[in-house]
């Protein structure tokens, strides 16, 4: 029978598994709300759930020798405990493998979210055949990864490739990391939408000043349309974006960065500030080297990543 692994993304709004196989192709599906809990248990009751309906699904062709699972979360991958979860903390602290491992009876990998997304991208998506790559991500927040001669940058505690926290502004807005001026409040979706409220009394004839419930989409379409309220935030967007990626060109100096998340969808409107900035502050020739791309896997960059690190760590593959 074909060896698979099931390989789950979580994240604060949805649980995504799916049944992979090593070339990568998804055999089995399933989604499910993430309940606000009270105990980490009840997280883990959501994924034997999800895996018990996927190994019901996959039970007649294929053999599961593994889950992996990617969370938005810092994490002792040897120990596999989630260290802090900012978005679900009932996670913090929590012993997360072992409990899926009992469980299920079935070894399990873990991984950050958006490690597990630049490793999805780097094996089957837009950083395919490159060594050295980076994705962001670009959501309600910023996330990214970083590969490095073909293995995750991590840090030794963990917390390397937190690129929606590096400084833009130094006087800036504040941040919930606790720093001021990140690129994240410049540059996210969140962003996007504090940015038009501020700049909104320049541009008295904008069609934004009548949205009640502003959202990122109502500025993207409004751009469309040749707002100049919006065009200035997208604008504003690629100026930051671009003065955070031209600092890890430098530092870097991967062969291509990977742009990919919700907020993405506006490329068009701040790649053109972002590409002048890389230009006007980084060095010449990793700038010319780094190409910047969009990601091609969607919402499963994460999962497919989750899978192929499952399917490279569990030793009986």
């Amino acid at each position: 029978m074909e060896k698979i692994v099931l390989a789950a993304d979580l994240g604060g709004t949805n649980l995504r598994m799916a049944a992979v196989n090593r070339q990568g192709n998804v055999l089995f599906r399933t989604r499910r709300l993430t309940p606000k809990a009270d105990f980490a248990n009840e997280i883990v009751a959501l994924f034997v759930e999800a895996a018990n309906e996927c190994l019901e699904n996959v039970k007649e062709k294929a053999k599961v020798f593994a889950l992996s699972a990617a969370v938005p979360a810092i994490l002792n991958i040897e120990d596999g405990v989630i260290l802090k979860a900012p978005n679900i903390p009932l996670l913090n602290g929590f012993r997360f493998s072992k409990a899926l491992e009992n469980s299920l009876n079935l070894p399990c990998v873990l991984e950050n979210d958006a490690n597990a997304a630049a490793v999805g991208e780097n094996w089957l998506g837009a950083s395919k055949n490159y060594r050295n790559s980076i994705i962001v991500t670009l959501g309600t927040g910023i996330g990214g990864g970083i590969i490095i001669e073909g293995n995750v940058l991590r840090g030794v505690d963990g917390t390397a490739g937190e690129i929606g926290h590096i400084c833009v502004e130094p006087f800036g807005v504040p941040c919930g990391c606790g720093s001021r001026g990140c690129v994240e409040q410049y540059a996210s979706a969140t962003a996007i939408v504090r940015l038009t409220k501020e700049l909104e009394a320049n541009y008295p004839k904008s069609n934004l000043q009548d949205c009640s419930k502003l959202t990122s989409k109502d500025i993207y379409e409004a751009a469309l349309q040749d707002d100049e309220l919006a065009i200035e935030v997208f604008r504003r967007q690629g100026f930051y974006l671009g003065i955070a990626l031209a600092g890890l060109i430098n530092v870097l100096n991967t062969e291509v960065i990977v742009i990919g998340g919700g907020a993405a969808a506006g490329w068009d409107l701040f790649i053109p500030q972002m590409l002048e900035q890389i230009d006007e502050r980084a060095y010449r020739e990793p700038s010319r080297r780094a190409k910047i791309v969009r990601a091609e896997l969607g919402d499963d960059a994460g999962i497919l990543g989750a899978a192929h690190l499952a399917f490279n760590k569990v030793s009986r593959f």
